[in-house]
């Protein structure tokens, strides 16, 4: 029977920080995931949320600001040696630019999102790729022109022939430039772009590392921005594969297709969890647990019925706004958060999940990311802050 020092349910954010930080440490671990993961979902930039005024039960109460300093340094490292670098730390702002043309600032940033030197550029291309689905140069340009009024905005609209005219998502277009960049430095090289100048496009530069970015940019004067885009989006990929190369240059197992089932207990102990496929189910045994399931959103957290939510694997305790009244606010928009957003599984400063009466219900169970209730994740800003943090203490621990 083999036994893995530390299994990992999950491959969202939290669960791929938690495997790869275990495995930094030369643990044997092990990765049952059941679904993609989260991130091909999400951005790319890491937000934080705010530090002050948290609620006793928040998860950033629990993690400590030593753990979260760290988790933002590890995740850079970890995207450097994938050749995708990072910019920013946990106390920083870097505005990116969104695909409808607003910055929006976050804390840890992919180097070619990084637009905080637009405001020192004279003229500023927006470039539009024909076929390129939910993309809008004039937009762009237009709701850019309200954070820099002083600034030259010209849009263009290249055809790169890709797909034979068909509309196609910007992961089309990240995965069919990749080893084909020429085709796009040629076309970006026609607008005569200067040192002087920047140029905005839609982030299709390749779905790993920097190599696609790098041949584009060599041959450019201006420097050059990807935006944000709708999921699946090329810079979360490129995130997700910097983290799955390092898990497995570590050795780690990972499991796909595996749905965890339950967990095998002993008093107040896991000692492995039951994975069930569509033959059999397997035990997986192991010293440590790190629960990344997610929130409602990945089914981490279930509902069959109103105030009675649910984790499906060990039946945690889950904290609940008890009461209609509390569940949501009037205005779905508001300026306070939302009381379902607050349900998750509270824990003690070692993320082991706790009862109603702050009792450990498993010692070597962690709890991390989405899992995590007593915040409102969305409304703060602190989903992403929140995932890494939380798993980097959970893989130290």
């Amino acid at each position: 029977m083999k036994t893995s020092n530390v299994i990992v349910i999950g491959s969202g954010l939290a669960g791929l920080m938690a495997a790869s930080v275990a495995a930094s440490r030369k643990q044997k671990v092990t990765v049952l995931t059941y679904g993609s993961g989260s991130l091909p979902l999400t951005s790319g930039a890491i937000d934080f949320g705010s530090f002050e005024n948290l609620l006793v039960h928040h998860p950033y109460k629990k993690i400590g600001s030593k753990n979260i300093d760290a988790a933002a340094k590890f995740l850079c490292d970890i995207a450097a040696q994938a050749n995708f670098p990072y910019v920013g730390k946990s106390s920083s702002q870097i505005p990116i630019v969104t695909a409808v043309g607003t910055l929006k600032y976050s804390v840890l940033v992919p180097e070619s999102m990084n637009a905080g030197n637009l405001a020192n550029k004279k003229k500023i291309f927006v470039v539009e790729i024909k076929g390129l689905k939910d993309f809008y140069a004039a937009m762009i340009a237009d709701n850019l022109k309200k954070y820099f009024p002083e600034k030259i905005f010209e849009t263009a609209k290249l055809d790169l022939n890709l797909l034979g005219g068909r509309d196609i998502t910007c992961m089309d277009a990240a995965q069919i430039l990749t080893g084909n960049e020429q085709i796009l430095a040629d076309e970006l090289k026609t607008l005569n772009a200067s040192e002087d100048d920047a140029i905005i496009i839609p982030p299709i530069l390749g779905l790993e590392g920097n190599s696609s970015r790098a041949a584009v940019k060599s041959q450019l004067r201006a420097e050059i921005f990807e935006t944000t885009c709708l999921p699946p989006s090329p810079p979360g990929i490129r995130l997700q594969r910097a983290f799955i190369k390092f898990l497995q240059s570590a050795g780690v197992r990972i499991f796909e297709n595996s749905k965890v089932v339950r967990g095998v207990v002993d008093g107040k102990k896991v000692t492995g969890v039951v994975v069930k496929n569509s033959v059999r189910e397997k035990i997986f045994h192991a010293r440590k647990i790190i629960l990344a399931t997610g929130g409602f959103y990945s089914g981490g957290i279930q509902m069959r019925e109103f105030d009675n939510p649910f984790e499906p694997i060990f039946d945690l305790p889950v904290f609940f706004p008890e009461g209609a009244e509390k569940w949501s606010n009037k205005n779905l928009f508001s300026d306070k958060p939302q009381g379902f957003s607050m349900t998750g599984i509270f824990t003690n400063e070692n993320l082991n999940p706790i009862d109603e009466n702050d009792k450990v219900v498993f010692e070597n169970l962690h709890v991390v990311g989405a899992n995590l209730g007593g915040c409102d994740k969305i409304f703060e800003r602190s989903a992403g802050g929140i995932s890494i943090a939380s798993a980097y203490k959970g893989g130290i621990l």
